[in-house]
């Protein structure tokens, strides 16, 4: 996904590192990227093969946005997922905007019910960073099909579980602890939630500030803090953090730590 580098990767990068997930996992999701450039005709057959390398490992594809794919009209956006639909047993869509990728977009309310109309498409993640967006598409979701999954990756609302949404975000690579531990107190009614979902916020509006896709570094020094990595080291063309972010990092790793 877009926290892994999938659109940095070289193939056999990408390669490596489903098989290395697999051995470790059978439950997955993993981007499917196609790389193009703007004014690239919408390649039915990449996608599918990228998805059929992912669900071969056991993983669901994340419909990861392409020029091709993103550049077409609404009517042609929900067309070229159903395609894919139909090449897959069960794929995520992906709405991501343009302060993530160059080639972001969030297609309309009226989009997103015909993706919601493909039956192989069991949910979609949602990165406008707007809650009134993603209330909107949770509420289409609750009228017209109650098992669609909207996968919030607004990191800048982590709390949207509040409001019936899942979540696929890019934060909760920082501490995947610390969030099945808020979500535990969040299903048990502990208030305890509270204090612990507004430091993880804390460490989403620091990481995700701009340029928004500089939060990949702060993933790895994170990484680094927590034993997790040998480096803060990441892919040539992924945008870099000062140093002073390392102090803030140490801090909320510190108080996390303390909560949970």
């Amino acid at each position: 996904m877009d926290t892994g580098y999938v659109q940095l990767l070289s193939d056999a990068d990408k390669v490596r590192v489903l098989d290395i997930t697999a051995s470790v996992t059978d439950e997955f999701v993993a981007g499917a990227y196609v790389r193009d450039q703007s004014g690239s005709p919408f390649a039915l057959d990449r996608y599918l093969d990228e998805c059929a390398a992912i669900s071969a490992r056991g993983g669901t594809p994340v419909i990861f946005p392409s020029y091709g794919l993103n550049e077409l009209d609404d009517d042609g956006w929900v067309d070229a997922l159903t395609a894919i639909g139909a090449g897959v047993d069960r794929f995520i869509g992906f709405e991501l905007g343009s302060m993530f990728v160059p080639y972001g977009r969030i297609p309309s309310i009226e989009a997103y019910e015909g993706l919601m109309g493909i039956a192989s498409c069991i949910g979609a993640k949602h990165s406008s960073l707007s809650r009134q967006l993603e209330w909107d598409r949770l509420s289409l979701r609750d009228r017209t099909r109650p098992d669609f999954l909207v996968l919030t990756g607004n990191d800048l609302a982590i709390d949207m579980v509040m409001y019936g949404s899942d979540y696929l975000l890019g934060l909760s690579t920082f501490a995947p602890e610390a969030f099945a531990a808020r979500d535990r107190m969040w299903e048990s009614g502990d208030a305890r939630f509270h204090e612990l979902n507004d430091l993880l916020q804390y460490l989403g509006h620091f990481t995700f500030r701009r340029p928004v896709p500089a939060y990949r570094h702060d993933a790895a020094l994170f990484f680094e803090l927590r034993g997790w990595a040998e480096s803060d080291s990441t892919p040539a063309g992924a945008p870099r953090r000062p140093d002073a972010d390392r102090a803030v990092l140490a801090d909320i790793l510190e108080r996390l730590e303390a909560l949970t």
